[in-house]
């Protein structure tokens, strides 16, 4: 795992540049401690302890070592560099790579007889020109004997919610009303459902709504949620936007609240209910008290007519980051 020899001791290496300086900036620095410098990027420890080894007859030390795991080595026994990685873009060219599709060749159809040497056979290239896909003989015998082309590990499972009496309901345009309110998904979902097993687990008690699948798996055909036997899932809340107001809230207070057993409940506050989920948030913490909208509106008053506060205060309003707009107003 030594870079090199490169630089002036290897003009001909394949890491030179044109300035015949090395592309992986070899040799690095000696240093005592690893750090991480101001682009995120790690410096590794490397101490100048005299160590030596010989490589096309160059002496080599520490500066020259390339970053490595020992122990997937010992495993794998090949070359292996293993890098600290921390930015987002590692992990965009990582999916990009899981997620490209097949291999991609270029291709052109020639006709046999434009072999014209002036060049003047009029034919549209751009036309001609194909961005084809092919399958490859590795991938080719990967599928045929089925192996997986991808695995997700741990599986995660979206929690849906909902405001009292509020749950989503699905029918055909033919059916009749009636036999749509008799309907079992009416009255029952997976939320209220989980409010349900609270109430009838002691263990169910001590989760919050995201962490309750890794210890109960929801069935579906029965809308009802059953102690875990085995596995284990990730959940994970639906995303909703600020501007579906208490529901938005209501999101705020299940990464909270522990064992539920009604909308009630989920509005508790160190031992006070309050009417709206908005008000449970701000007592929990979770919002802010708004002064920095009643301070622009203050400022604004000395010099703005009350049309333009008005126009203010629904700006203010739309743009759905104020949380007491009564207090406010």
């Amino acid at each position: 795992m030594m870079h090199g020899p490169c630089g002036l001791a290897n003009k001909k290496s394949p890491c030179m540049n044109p300035k015949n300086r090395c592309t992986k900036f070899y040799p690095k620095k000696f240093t005592n401690n690893t750090i991480v410098d101001n682009d995120g990027y790690p410096v590794y420890r490397r101490r100048d302890n005299s160590t030596q080894i010989l490589k096309s007859g160059i002496a080599l030390d520490n500066r020259h070592v390339v970053p490595q795991n020992r122990h997937l080595l010992m495993k794998y026994q090949a070359h292996m560099n293993m890098e600290w990685c921390n930015q987002s873009s590692s992990i965009k060219y990582l999916f990009k790579y899981i997620n490209k599709g097949y291999d991609r060749i270029t291709a052109a159809t020639v006709s046999e007889n434009s072999t014209n040497p002036s060049g003047n056979n009029n034919e549209d290239e751009i036309k001609k020109y194909l961005d084809c896909r092919y399958v490859s003989p590795s991938e080719a015998c990967w599928r045929i004997f089925s192996y997986p082309i991808h695995g997700r590990k741990p599986s995660v499972e979206r929690l849906f919610f909902h405001l009292e009496g509020e749950n989503s309901v699905y029918f055909n345009d033919y059916e009749h009303i009636d036999d749509v309110m008799l309907k079992p998904s009416v009255t029952e979902s997976m939320f209220t459902s989980w409010m349900q097993c609270n109430s009838e687990y002691s263990e169910a008690k001590t989760l919050t709504y995201a962490n309750f699948v890794s210890k109960f798996v929801y069935v579906k055909a029965k809308r009802t949620w059953k102690p875990r036997k085995s596995g284990f899932t990730i959940g994970r809340l639906i995303w909703v936007p600020p501007t579906t107001g208490e529901l938005y809230y209501l999101r705020m207070m299940l990464t909270r609240v522990k064992g539920p057993t009604s909308y009630e409940d989920m509005r508790i506050v160190n031992n006070v209910v309050y009417d709206s989920f908005r008000e449970a948030c701000f007592a929990s913490g979770f919002l802010m008290d708004d002064k920095e909208y009643i301070a622009a509106i203050k400022e604004a008053h000395v010099w703005g007519s009350g049309y333009f506060l008005r126009l203010l205060f629904v700006t203010l309003l739309i743009t759905s980051y104020m949380h007491r707009p009564t207090h406010v107003w």
